[in-house]
Parts: C-alpha cells; structure tokens; sequence
C-alpha cells in the first residue's frame, strides 16, 4: 500500500493560510470574494 503524501501543518499553512493570502493582491481578492458569498473565512 502507498503511504499518502503528508505536507506538514506548518508548511501548508504558510503556503496557503489566511496570512499567506492577505500578503499578495489576488491572495485579498479571494479572502473578500469568499466574505461577499457569506462564508466564514478560515482558509486553511
């Protein structure tokens, strides 16, 4: 059996958390967009 791929915690979070997305442009864009639908914005 393959052993899944596991990324740790620290390392997705720095890719793809909520300080990640608010350092670039696009990353702010996605953040509000997802606030204008009326999600709770935990991203990751």
């Amino acid at each position: 059996m393959h052993y899944p791929h596991r990324i740790s915690k620290v390392k997705r979070a720095r890719k793809i958390g909520f300080r990640a997305r608010m350092r670039t442009s696009n990353g702010r864009k996605t953040v509000n967009n997802k606030r204008r639908v009326g999600r709770k914005v935990q991203v990751v």
